[in-house]
């Protein structure tokens, strides 16, 4: 039995699905829903490392989360999914669902893992870094697997997808129990979560998956993540984000065309 939706692979569905993630709004994104077998997300909940197997905390002017790619300290289950996230037969349904020719991931953090943020976790509106700073392959598309039970929605911790100018909030996700949300990766697709408020054995839980290509002619030059304020954030936060990110980036893009490694 596979643990992916089978809809996922079936080419009607698929041509379906293309048309939902063509005409989405402020940028093109899919929610599948349920994307994993009930028993197999079940199994991934149950068993979701704890915040001591998360290699990597971010608690800063922008986001306040953990996350981990160490899959060998994780319960198999995770492995198996990172595996079917990993073959041909994906790379290909993905291809066909969003129009983008020849996906692939990558076997580094950079490729597959999990995200968890515990009560007050936050992560600012941002878009993704654009390149791969070693690999030089061109990010095109993000997958997160949400693995929340009985979320609540004063939690909070929506996925909101946002416009391009960063001025008016598009669409908003629920972080629920085995949904997905795919959305392709650019110049204007500006997400993130709002600072959540969970009881203390609750958490915000996802896998997530970026997908690539080769990097195309007329892609924009290397960046990092680049964070934006909300406009009901205020001046002082815009401005101190701002400086921060353009300062970050300015160092990261001298330091890889020099060839050092971060």
């Amino acid at each position: 039995m596979g643990i992916i939706n089978p809809d996922f692979f079936n080419p009607a569905k698929q041509a379906e699905m293309r048309v939902s993630f063509d005409q989405a709004k402020p940028y093109r994104h899919l929610l599948i829903e349920p994307f994993l077998d009930a028993d197999f997300a079940d199994k991934l909940y149950t068993n979701f490392p704890g915040f001591d197997l998360m290699s990597r905390k971010y608690n800063g002017l922008n986001e306040n989360k953990s996350e981990g790619s160490g899959f060998e300290k994780y319960d198999p289950a995770f492995t198996q999914l990172r595996e079917a996230l990993n073959t041909p037969e994906f790379y290909k349904a993905l291809s066909d669902i969003t129009g983008i020719a020849d996906l692939f991931s990558v076997d580094d953090a950079l490729g597959m893992g999990v995200h968890q943020g515990g009560d007050g976790s936050y992560l600012d509106i941002h878009i993704d870094f654009n390149i791969h700073y070693e690999r030089d392959i061109h990010r095109r598309v993000n997958l997160l697997i949400f693995l929340n039970k009985n979320w609540k929605e004063e939690y909070g911790g929506k996925l909101e997808l946002w416009n391009e100018n960063v001025t008016q909030l598009g669409q908003a996700y629920l972080p629920s129990f085995n949904r997905c949300v795919i959305f392709e990766t650019s110049e204007i697709s500006y997400h993130g979560y709002g600072k959540i408020s969970v009881p203390p054995n609750e958490s915000r839980k996802s896998f997530y998956g970026y997908y690539y290509t080769k990097i195309r002619e007329g892609a924009t030059a290397y960046h990092d993540t680049v964070f934006k304020a909300r406009p009901e954030e205020g001046l002082v936060k815009k401005v101190k984000t701002d400086v921060k990110e353009n300062l970050k980036n300015t160092a990261k893009r001298i330091l890889k065309k020099a060839g050092i490694k971060l």
